[in-house]
């Protein structure tokens, strides 16, 4: 191991790896660290080999402890685990304190005792089934409580460490399946082979639990949950074998997603997945399929509520509403509806005490009085000297922040109710000076252009200018300068010119066409070339007098006229 070095082991991995190569690929030699083990099938084979490796440690100037070293062995302890022909077992040596492990009694204990656990869980199936009573006294904030259920678990899994199990060798040259299933609390999965005989014998287990979002799960995703589970973990083995991997499982439902179908997004990340192996599901019974299925059916775990833990459940209860009674506004309603002159309330009244027809048309089913409050339909009729006082409540309250038209009117819908009520509501709401002056104007009217003023008395003494570029060649010329009486005539001169033309050659071109005619001019009106907003215009314009006016940038409209 090299000293001094904050990753040593990952480095005196990675020279073992390195140094070993064409042997690990050949599949007959495993490093780990410093340990290393040498297979074969013929013990003529086996001394080849080991020779071939102790050149190589001489070679790089490795050196080995005899004492430490096992040759030419049918059993062979690696990593904590005992090797045999075909077969994988736990170290005896490490279970030899297991039956008398005491009883935790602190939550430091059970991590000690889970620890230990861990090491050798994968020969142990449903193994995190068996332990969530002790695991979830490792969770924060739970107090500690040495419960039944704990003790029970407890001395399971010492059973089954003491029972001392034992793993078929894997085989990459043979066909691998996977038996899996899920329950609401455990994902399950055994890894199995056969041998001469076609007899399944597992090689490995694998057990996890599911967080409290993967148990909201649905049945047939937390299926797939199971299987996505084992042939990450198997990987390894199981992607790019010569033979295709069957996955036994007891929901057939899995048999549907076999066909093109519309999937979710979790569904569409795990086929990503799915795609890497190549699989054949095959459906057995849970009955039948004993070992994983266990996972859902052992009664000891099985909780007789856990189905309905989110049944009934309300989402948002009465306690989160806000809720107003204004105890004033009934007693009006009670007054104006005993004494008011509404001619609607007197002819539903009178209709409702046999007297005369209902109002409006309606059936005297849809009216009744109770405590003194008038309803149609279900909704209280509102007295003209209530209305505004009830849109306000509806729409100008700050529990309602000011709604559009149509949801004032669907709130006041659902308690309330006169005749015209829309018209009514929309008047208000186009009304309320709040909404008029927060209303986002989507269609804003454009500002008129203002015309640039001109006081000239002479022609050409308020010109603008541009460049025509890119025309046709002619006479070595490609361009035009353009020159436009702004204030007085509207006269244009035209010069000839080239698209590389300078600021000198501009002045070259009004000295000639220009000022030579009509004078120094007071105001030049032009766009942002470098021919005009150059230092020389600008520098130009100052020692002679005049004013340089340079348009503002991508508005073309400033010297439309030129343009």
């Amino acid at each position: 191991m090299f000293f001094g070095l904050c990753n040593s082991p990952a480095t005196f991995q990675a020279y073992m790896n390195q140094t070993f190569a064409k042997e690990i690929n050949e599949g007959w030699l495993i490093v780990y660290m410093d340990n290393i083990l040498i297979f074969s099938e013929t013990l003529e084979e086996q001394k080849e080999r080991t020779r071939r490796v102790l050149e190589m440690l001489r070679r790089e100037s490795l050196f080995l402890k005899p004492e430490k070293c096992t040759f030419d062995a049918q059993e062979v302890e690696y990593l904590g685990m005992i090797i045999h022909p075909g077969q994988v077992t736990m170290d005896p040596a490490k279970l030899k304190g297991i039956s008398k492990w005491q009883t935790p009694s602190s939550v430091k204990d059970i991590r000690s005792f889970l620890g230990f656990c861990n090491f050798y869980r994968h020969f142990i199936s449903h193994y995190s089934d068996i332990a969530r009573p002790l695991l979830d006294l490792t969770k924060k904030d739970v107090p500690f409580t040495w419960n039944p259920p704990c003790e029970i678990a407890f001395q399971k899994l010492k059973q089954c460490f003491l029972s001392e199990p034992v793993l078929h060798n894997p085989d990459p040259t043979h066909q691998f399946a996977l038996a899996t299933d899920a329950s609401l609390h455990a994902t399950g999965a055994v890894l199995l082979q056969t041998d001469e005989s076609g007899s399944y014998h597992p090689c490995g287990y694998l057990s996890q639990s599911l967080n409290p979002a993967e148990r909201n799960y649905q049945i047939y995703d937390r299926k797939l949950l199971a299987v996505i589970r084992a042939l990450k973990e198997w990987q390894h083995f199981l992607k790019g074998n010569l033979h295709p991997v069957i996955i036994f499982t007891d929901h057939k439902n899995l048999l549907y997603f076999r066909s093109a179908q519309k999937l979710t997004r979790r569904q569409a990340h795990w086929q990503l997945t799915l795609c890497d192996f190549d699989l054949t599901f095959h459906h057995i019974p849970g009955t039948k399929l004993a070992a994983p299925d266990a996972l859902s059916w052992r009664p000891d775990h099985i909780t007789t509520d856990i189905d309905l833990d989110n049944d009934d459940q309300i989402l948002l209860p009465d306690s989160l509403f806000i809720k107003m009674i204004d105890m004033e506004l009934a007693k009006e309603f009670q007054k104006l509806t005993e004494s008011t002159d509404d001619l609607t309330i007197q002819t539903a009244l009178q209709a409702l005490n046999g007297v005369c027809a209902p109002p409006m048309k309606s059936a005297l089913s849809d009216w009744r009085f109770t405590d003194g409050v008038l309803f149609y339909k279900d909704c209280a009729y509102v007295p003209t000297d209530l209305r505004k006082r009830i849109l306000h409540l509806h729409h100008d309250h700050p529990t309602t922040g000011h709604p559009d038209r149509s949801t004032t009117e669907w709130n006041v819908k659902k308690a309330y109710w006169w005749p015209g009520m829309g018209t009514y509501v929309r008047k208000y709401v186009e009304g309320c000076a709040i909404c008029q002056q927060m209303k986002v104007i989507t269609h804003p009217t454009t500002p008129p252009l203002t015309l640039i003023p001109s006081s000239v008395t002479r022609p050409f003494s308020q010109i603008s200018i541009d460049l025509i570029t890119d025309l046709p060649i002619s006479n070595g010329y490609d361009s035009v300068m353009v020159v436009v009486d702004h204030g007085l005539m509207k006269g244009v001169i035209l010069s000839p010119c080239k698209k590389t033309i300078t600021a000198e050659g501009v002045a070259h071109l009004f000295h000639k066409n220009v000022f030579k005619c009509f004078g120094l001019y007071n105001k030049i009106i032009s766009d942002r070339g470098p021919q005009f907003a150059s230092k020389l215009a600008k520098e130009l314009g100052r020692l002679l007098d005049y004013q340089v006016a340079l348009s503002t940038a991508y508005h073309p409209q400033t010297d439309r006229q030129t343009e």
